[in-house]
Order: structure tokens, then sequence, then C-alpha cells
């Protein structure tokens, strides 16, 4: 039975959910717009040299990349594609993070246990800081204006002052650090502890942590992001990208990947999360809300990609990669070699949306 009130409440509902489905359309169809429907190669950028590389990171202001390369951290404009100088004498170097409002970077050095500070307009380095055993990853804090070198085989995170050099605390970690990130206005910072599957929380004014995170389905961490404004990280784990709230450690959303992950990167103005896979594959995953995470594109690279740099102006992505000899044949009961990296062939490879973005 239905009376006439009860009808109008009726029309008033299916209305309003009908304006609610036609404005979720049109928000999907501008997210989609601003994502644009692919990525595409846009140029290569020679590096060259011998040796491995491993993390690099953008500086949007001052247009710079720079790319861990063996013992040294090469510096690339971004606006002219081109290399425009390198940091020396850095063994072993994983990571490198330049903080522009001081002029000064700062680098984890693996083969001696050392974080250099570097002068980032002359690129030579003013003075070496101790750290733990194995540092790795970096994340810088600018609200307190600390440096976190993430000790990979020492189990810990020394912290120093940007500003004097000077070494604050270690803190202890139950596993081994892969990549971090800070969250200023959480004041937390984030790492991923590779050999427990989880995320550690440091209190960054207790320089302490505070909690641990399992991130199962997701196994072996490495690339962390973060999404401030929505309150969500990224993990890279073993085939599958997983997504938590960064407040209660919640795993919100999980997407697959590719194989032999490393990096991972979040643009924030298109809701966009990269996935970079050695096999050759970035898995490109859009944030639809904070607790839906839709893959948008498996971007086929090249072998060896699996690490990633994001420039949030251009939302340009950069992957290093380089030609590879295949690795001699094992002996009985050892376990295969790696192949090996052919001399002069280290480039930069630079995707960007196929499709401009719109307003």
């Amino acid at each position: 039975m239905c009376n006439f009130e009860t009808f109008i409440y009726d029309s008033e509902m299916r209305s309003r959910a009908l304006l609610m489905a036609i404005g979720y359309g049109i928000a999907l169809q501008c997210a989609t717009a601003m994502a644009g429907e692919a990525y595409k190669l846009l140029t290569e950028i020679p590096i060259g040299g011998e040796g491995g590389w491993d993390v690099l990171t953008v500086d949007p202001a001052a247009r710079r990349l720079y790319l861990s390369h063996a013992t040294k951290v090469v510096v690339v404009d971004i606006d002219a594609n081109k290399v425009v100088g390198e940091i020396a004498e850095l063994p072993g170097v994983h990571a490198f993070v330049a903080v522009p409002e001081l002029r000064r970077g700062f680098s984890s050095n693996g083969k001696e246990n050392k974080s250099s500070v570097v002068d980032l307009q002359t690129l030579s380095t003013t003075c070496k800081v101790e750290t733990g055993e194995g540092p790795d990853a970096i994340a810088y804090d600018g609200k307190r204006g600390e440096v976190y070198v993430f000790n990979h085989k020492g189990h810990s995170a020394t912290v120093f002052g940007a500003k004097a050099a000077n070494v604050v605390t270690t803190i202890p970690l139950d596993g081994s650090p892969e990549f971090a990130v800070a969250d200023e206005a959480a004041g937390r910072v984030y790492c991923n502890i590779e050999d427990k599957s989880e995320v550690a929380v440091i209190d960054a004014p207790k320089h302490e942590v505070i909690a641990q995170w399992p991130l199962t389905p997701g196994e072996e961490p490495t690339g962390i992001a973060l999404d401030a404004r929505h309150h969500r990280l990224f993990a890279t784990c073993k085939k599958v990208m997983v997504m938590l709230d960064s407040d209660s450690g919640k795993v919100a959303a999980t997407v697959p990947i590719g194989t032999g992950a490393d990096g991972c990167t979040f643009d924030e103005a298109r809701q966009l999360a990269f996935a970079s896979c050695g096999e050759g594959v970035t898995t490109i995953a859009r944030e639809e809300s904070p607790d839906r995470l839709t893959v948008v594109e498996n971007l086929k690279t090249e072998p060896g990609a699996r690490t990633i740099a994001l420039d949030p102006k251009t939302h340009r992505i950069f992957l290093p990669t380089a030609q590879f000899q295949p690795p001699p044949s094992p002996l009985p009961g050892a376990s295969p070699a790696r192949p090996t990296i052919v001399p002069n062939t280290l480039k930069l490879l630079v995707y960007g949306p196929a499709e401009p973005a719109t307003q």
C-alpha cells in the first residue's frame, strides 16, 4: 500500500540517488580525463658509465633528477633531458635526497656506513655523518629539519639534523628496512620492513616506533608512497600493491602488479599510484576512493626498470635500466648468477600521459 507522502518520499530518494549516480559518473569521467588513457614513451636520456644503480629522486623546483649509480649520483636536468653533473666518491650509494631550502643533499653510502652531506650548487661533499650498518633508504622530515637514514643490515634508522649534520638518535627497527616516507602533517615516518612484511610507524617528535602494521596479503615490501590528503599509503610487495589507511594501518585495497617490484610513487594531482617492476612492467593504479584502487594500465617498459621517480609538474615518470648480458651457467649446487650490465648502456626511460591533462 502506498500513500501520497510515501510516494513523494520515494520520488525524492530516487531523484537523490540518480543525482548521486550522475555526479559519481562525472567524477569518474573527470578522473579518467585527467589521468589519460595510457602513458607513452617520450624519450630516453643516456647516462652511461659502469656499475649498477638504485634509487632516483626528483627535485621539482630545481628541475633536477638525482640517480644513484655505483659510487656516484648522476644529476640530470629534466627539462633539457641531459646529464649536467655528478656527485662523486659515494661508495655503494643507494639513495639521495635534496633539501633545496638548505642548498644541501644527503646520500646513503652503503659500503662505508656513512651519509654524505653535499652542497647542491658545487656538487661537492662538505662532510660525512656516521650511520648504522648498510645505510639504504633516506627520508627527510622538513617540519623538524631531520634526515632519516635507514640501515638495512643494521636494522635501525639513524636520525640527524640537516643543518648541523649531528646525529640526534638511532631508532632500533624489528627487521630490515626498505623504502620510507615522511608524513609531516601527521608527525610520522613510515618505513617498509621487508623481512617482516609490515610497515613500521615512527613517531617523529618522540623518535620511536609506535606501531607495526602487517601488509597481508602483501609480502616482502619494497617501495612506499603517500597520499597525505586522503591518509593513504601504498606499498609494493611481491606481485601486489597494498593500499593502507595511514591513520589506523588497516588494509583498504590491493591490486595485482608485476614481478620484481622495487619502486613506488604517487601523483597527488591525478590520484595515480605507480609500481615499477623489474620484469619490465609498471602498474598504474588510480585511487578511485579511499577504499578503492583500480588498475589503469600495465605499462610495458623494459627489463630491469625497477625503480621510479615522478615529476609532479609534468606528471612524467623516470625509470632507469640498461642492457644485460646473460649470466654464466652456475656451478653444481650454486645459486644462479645475475645477468651482468653491459657498460655504457645505462639510460633513463621517460614516460608521460598519452593524452594531455584537461581541467
